[in-house]
This record gives structure tokens, C-alpha cells and sequence, in this order.
């Protein structure tokens, strides 16, 4: 990916643990962000340690945290019932960034043979503690070896995404299903928070994604988006977040309302705060 002529197209703070500030850049052609500068490998660790960073704790400690959780459950079920649409035959089921394991726990308890990978060792703890099994590295999983593969709110956070896509393809059966999630910078929320937008999270999130930056990321890899579908809980989440980030303090109200609307004017315009993406090789697709 070529970033050499990009545009700054917005300035955003880390608002959740170093402070600093990071430039979004714009590939015009791709309709991609790029957080600018990308912290180097071994300097990233220190921007999740925060016991802030939700998805790599079970914490309940505040009504905002049991609001999530009380959520999640909900989402876990309507997740592994989309995977199976999409591939009714159980079998082989690897999950990307599994965090604290909760997907791979209810994939397993849905009949599929699960595999996680997570470079936290905290969230991992917790994971192998609910009898989650993982691998090392993509590097270590054999070609064509699973049945489906999925990466819920991760692919933001890999350094070399052409890589990480190339690596899908490889390990993907193939008449195998992706599934990747993301979140979506051209949604209402996007725009009405800006630099407090949430889910920019800088500079943990490294890339930010469009419709259009997936389509062609995939495609230029032989692979084709099968079906777009909204998180339509992610508008109110994100909302409430960046409403702290903006204000300094939860306004449930406010957030609430910038959420519905948020997915209100998705509705006409399929603009959600996130998309999941279901992904298939070409051949494969129909």
C-alpha cells in the first residue's frame, strides 16, 4: 500500500493511555487510514496496558462495563449463528485476537473444534482458564487447514494487513469462510465525534477501514465480500465512549441518542459504525 502522497485527513489523541497525538492519513485510492507514526513492535505492548482495555478483561467494576458484557452475550450467539450460515458444516474454527476466549467458548459449545490466537498473555490466562486452546502464530498453522476463520475487531490493529489477508488465504480451506469485523470511518458517529471518535482508538488501531478498503484489500488477494452486515450495538458503545472522551464524564443520554441516530441515517446510507464482512475465495463466492 502505497501512502507516499497521502492527505492528513484528521489529527486524533490517544485518549485512553499515553496522551500522545497521531496523524490519520488518507490513501485516497483505497479509502484507508493509516495512524501515523506506527509504533514500532516492540513499543506497542505499552499502549494496552490499561485495565480500561475491555476486551482483554471480564471486569463488571462499573455499570458501563456490565452494560458491555450484558451486550456481548447477546453478540456471541448472533456471531456464531452467522458463521454457521455461512458454513453449515462444523469443523475447524480459528479465532483471531480471541481475547478472554468468550466466542471460542460458545463455538465449542455449538459443536465446532476451536483454536485461538492472542498476543495477550493476560486475556490468554483467562482464555486457557475457560479450556480455550491456542496457537503460537498464523506462521505455525498449516496451509488449507481450516474451515473458518475469524477476526472480531482485530484486522485494525495488524501491522502489514496485505500480509495478514495473504495469510487467510493460505490457511483458509478453500471453500472456507472469513469473517472479519472492523470499524467503519465514514459512519454518522465518525463524523458528528471526530478526533474523540472512539473507535479511532490510536494508536492501537493502526488502520481504518471503509467498505471500499476491504473490498479491494481482499480482491487484490483473490477473494470476494459475500455480504456486508451492520454491528448495530457498536454506534451506541462507541457513542457512549467518545462522549466521555469529549466531555470527560458518561452521558448515557447523549450517547444513546448520538447511537440511534447514528444507525438511523446507516439505514438509507449503509454507513454503520462497524461492519462485519463475510469472505469467501472467488470461486467459492456465488
Amino acid at each position: 500500500m502505497d501512502f507516499t502522497n497521502a492527505t492528513v485527513y484528521l489529527t486524533v489523541k490517544d485518549h485512553s493511555v499515553s496522551g500522545e497525538q497521531f496523524e490519520l492519513v488518507l490513501n485516497e485510492e483505497l479509502q484507508l487510514l493509516k495512524t501515523h507514526p506506527q509504533p514500532v513492535a516492540e513499543n506497542l505492548a505499552r499502549y494496552y496496558e490499561s485495565d480500561d482495555y475491555i476486551s482483554h478483561t471480564d471486569g463488571k467494576r462499573s455499570l458501563f462495563e456490565k452494560l458491555y458484557h450484558t451486550i456481548k452475550q447477546k453478540a456471541l450467539h448472533d456471531k456464531i449463528k452467522l458463521v454457521q450460515e455461512f458454513k453449515s458444516q462444523k469443523g475447524k474454527l480459528l479465532d483471531i485476537g480471541a481475547g478472554t476466549g468468550d466466542f471460542l467458548v460458545m463455538a465449542k459449545k455449538n459443536g465446532w473444534h476451536i483454536t485461538g490466537i492472542e498476543p495477550s498473555e493476560k486475556a490468554k490466562g483467562i482464555a486457557k482458564a475457560k479450556g480455550v486452546s491456542f496457537a503460537d502464530s498464523l506462521t505455525h498453522i498449516e496451509d488449507h487447514s481450516y474451515d473458518a476463520v475469524t477476526m472480531w475487531h482485530v484486522l485494525e490493529h495488524v501491522p502489514d494487513v496485505e500480509n495478514q489477508i495473504s495469510e487467510l488465504k493460505r490457511i483458509i480451506k478453500p471453500d472456507g469462510v472469513i469473517v472479519v469485523a472492523v470499524p467503519n470511518y465514514k459512519s454518522y458517529d465518525a463524523k458528528h465525534y471526530g478526533s474523540y471518535w472512539a473507535a479511532y482508538d490510536v494508536p492501537r488501531h493502526l488502520w481504518h477501514f471503509s467498505k471500499t478498503a476491504i473490498k479491494k484489500l481482499f480482491g487484490a488477494q483473490g477473494m470476494e465480500v459475500v455480504k456486508v452486515l451492520p454491528m448495530l450495538f457498536d454506534s451506541f458503545y462507541v457513542s457512549l465512549l467518545s462522549e466521555k472522551y469529549k466531555t470527560g464524564k458518561m452521558n448515557f443520554v447523549k450517547g444513546f441518542w448520538n447511537g440511534l441516530k447514528s444507525n438511523t441515517k446507516a439505514s438509507r446510507n449503509f454507513e454503520y459504525s462497524s461492519h462485519i464482512y463475510v469472505i469467501k475465495n472467488s470461486q467459492n463466492a456465488k
